[in-house]
């Protein structure tokens, strides 16, 4: 005669398993959250808050590279930039080149390194523009980069290349362009120097609470655009309050 099951303590097992399920559940959550609070970096606990302002000696320190430079107390424009970012190229084509002349001489505009790892050529682009403002032709560099970007910063199949020996070589093409010394344009592309400065460029994003390029701050504030707003037409409403205060 087949045995009968207690409902009452089939229900009651069901429950055990429902509650041990969770709880199973909830350690592997707090568990895997440490793991990747604990990857992010030791520098994490000295990020800035969403909604901080940021001191201008982490954003702008001294000798920062700059687009625009705008009378003294001018609102100052930060933007930390991957070279190799298609969406750092697309707000260049679609933002920030029309911010950088309409707002030319009225704000500063900084321009801080932040390659991603996910960019195998952003940290050579970076050092090709730190080497050419050693000249003195930041600026220069900078639009031969982003004006050129597919001539180096993609493959044919469309995605982010790594064919350094081609970047390299239209790199040191855009330096006889914007009329640099190739000979030390290229040893400061090596130098420790340039290397140093694009390591305090990152280090100085990763306080500020930078993730992802492009990452704007506007007087030390991170700008956040709504969902669905115009990222230029943004921008300049943020900008122009700035210069109205």
């Amino acid at each position: 005669m087949p045995k009968k099951t207690n409902p009452v303590t089939q229900k009651s097992g069901a429950s055990i398993n429902i509650v041990l399920t969770a709880i199973v559940l909830i350690v592997a959550v707090v568990v895997i959250g440490g793991v990747l609070l604990l990857n992010r970096g030791g520098n994490s606990q000295n990020q800035a808050t969403p909604g901080e302002t940021v001191p201008a000696s982490v954003l702008q320190p001294q000798n920062s590279n700059m687009i625009s430079k705008g009378p003294e107390g001018a609102p100052t424009l930060v933007e930390f930039v991957d070279y190799q970012c298609s969406s750092c190229h697309t707000y260049y084509k679609q933002v920030t080149s029309k911010i950088e002349k309409q707002y030319e001489g009225k704000i500063n505009f900084v321009v801080r390194n932040f390659p991603l790892e996910m960019h195998p050529l952003a940290p050579t682009a970076a050092k090709a523009v730190e080497a050419a403002a050693m000249q003195g032709k930041f600026e220069e560099m900078y639009h031969q980069v982003f004006d050129n970007y597919q001539s180096w910063a993609t493959a044919s199949s469309g995605k982010p290349s790594d064919d350094k020996q081609r970047a390299i070589k239209q790199f040191e093409t855009y330096a006889q362009q914007i009329g640099l010394d190739r000979d030390k344009f290229r040893a400061d592309m090596n130098s420790p120097q340039v290397e140093k400065q694009i390591q305090q460029d990152k280090a100085d994003g990763s306080e500020a609470g930078v993730q992802g390029t492009p990452t704007f701050f506007l007087d030390g504030k991170k700008i956040n655009f709504s969902r669905g707003e115009n990222p230029l037409q943004g921008m300049r409403d943020k900008l122009d309050g700035a210069l109205a205060k």
